[in-house]
């Protein structure tokens, strides 16, 4: 048996292939490396099997009469998404490689199979597989990517500890998705979940929201307002985009997190709050501390442990399971007969290159779903899809840092480059120019008209 499966229940494996000789070695291999091997002929034998059994990696020849290894896959990626299919073919390209992978096979072998490797990638995708066993907090987390899955596992370690985390993400990634995973898997589950967005609200009203106001704090305050901190007693406050707290507001939560409880707008008293805080930002704090925009004592208190979220192109494995996900999903909001995306589809998706992240999937598949008029959804459609810009709706920082962009790159043509003049007609200072030049990349040497 090998040494790698000696510690764990052990694999099932379910190998297909026509070859009746070949079949009977690899079973005999196989089953001696320690995984316990279920047989077939055929893919439509395998789908049957599969409906009684759950195995944890399938083999399958590449090339087979009837139902090929590729269609056998799009059959098991309906209902076993999660399940990683390795193709094996006497006939295979770099073209084959390449396809097969792009629309989530886990892996590619090439006849004669070189057992040594075999035996690496099955113990590669029985890993993958039973990432299952986290439990069913990540379930809601749709992905194979060996990134996400080394991130699930340490979010899983230090769920149950009583620590602050930071997540790091850019915008579209899941950072939300994750900060609820970490909630649903420690002992503060079954109390409140409690998020907002700290770039959304202008500072006096986040302050109320955050810590609550007493009643009469300020004009319309009526009635009192407890606060996210105490809404969130016991469970999770997940306080999106850190990055953009106001500097006066990040000294208050500072001494929050610190004495574990806060002080109410317009109330002399102080109310003591259990809360597990978890912060996400799209931003480089590292680089904000150095301008003085993010306080350094702040920033380590948020960051404990620190988890970064890598983004959608660099997963490209996720993008068939997502898109295949999303699109049943779509479907079954909207009532349309539609079952899955074509294979020059797929490819599309995979090559992509998502500025949005899983944002702007979302967005594509829906449209996509809502404009179909057959069962399969075509390239023709995700391309139409993709180039919908309006399609893609960025979020209120993503479009707050675009205008900001083309005001600053609109102001210094005026000034033709010079940072005094663009200062007073933006009503800034020179020292907050040069840092939102510095913030979008803008050299003012760029603006300057040469001498004619």
């Amino acid at each position: 048996m090998s040494e790698e499966l000696q510690d764990a229940k052990t694999p099932k494996l379910l190998l297909v292939d026509d070859d009746e000789s070949l079949l009977r070695l690899m079973s005999i291999r196989l089953e001696a490396e320690g995984f316990d091997v279920t047989s077939v002929d055929n893919g439509t034998q395998a789908l049957r099997l599969m409906f009684n059994n759950q195995f944890d990696v399938v083999l399958s020849d590449l090339r087979m009469p009837g139902m090929d290894g590729l269609s056998l896959f799009d059959e098991i990626l309906q209902e076993h998404r999660d399940l990683p299919v390795i193709l094996m073919t006497a006939h295979g390209t770099i073209q084959d490689a390449v396809a097969a992978t792009q629309r989530g096979v886990f892996s590619f072998l090439t006849k004669p199979v070189d057992h040594d490797e075999l035996r690496k990638i099955l113990l590669k995708a029985i890993s993958q597989t039973r990432k299952n066993d986290l439990g069913d907090w990540c379930s809601e987390i749709i992905t194979r990517s060996p990134d996400m899955i080394k991130l699930l596992k340490q979010a899983e370690q230090i769920a149950d500890k009583n620590v602050s985390v930071l997540i790091n993400g850019a915008s579209g990634t899941g950072k939300e998705l994750l900060a609820k995973a970490i909630h649903k898997a420690s002992s503060r589950a079954q109390k409140p979940f409690v998020a907002i967005n700290c770039g959304a609200l202008p500072e006096n009203l986040l302050e109320s929201e955050l810590f609550g106001h007493a009643r009469g704090a300020f004009t319309g305050a009526v009635q009192a307002n407890p606060g996210l901190f105490r809404e969130a007693d016991g469970g999770t406050l997940f306080l999106d985009e850190i990055g953009d707290m106001p500097l006066s507001l990040q000294v208050k939560l500072l001494r929050a997190l610190q004495e574990r409880s806060i002080r109410p707008v317009g109330s002399a008293a102080s109310i003591d709050v259990d809360v597990r805080v978890i912060s996400a930002t799209h931003k480089d704090l590292q680089e904000a501390m150095q301008d003085n925009e993010f306080r350094e004592d702040l920033y380590y208190r948020l960051n404990v442990v620190n988890l970064d979220i890598p983004k959608l192109k660099d997963r490209f494995e996720d993008i068939p399971l997502l898109a295949d996900y999303l699109l049943k999903e779509s479907a079954k909001k909207h009532g349309i007969n539609v079952r899955k995306f074509a294979d020059d589809a797929v490819n599309m998706l995979t090559k992509a290159d998502w500025p949005g992240n899983v944002r702007q999937l979302v967005n594509v598949v829906e449209r996509c779903v809502a404009l179909t008029n057959s069962k399969i959804i075509p390239a023709s459609l995700v391309e139409q899809a993709l180039s919908q810009e309006t399609e893609y709706w960025p979020t209120l920082t993503e479009a707050r840092d675009s205008f900001e962009y083309r005001y600053l790159c609109r102001l210094l043509q005026l000034t033709d480059g010079n940072v005094t003049r663009a200062s007073d007609m933006a009503g800034r200072n020179r020292t907050d120019m040069h840092k939102l030049m510095k913030k979008h990349g803008l050299n003012a040497a760029d603006f300057r008209t040469s001498d004619v």
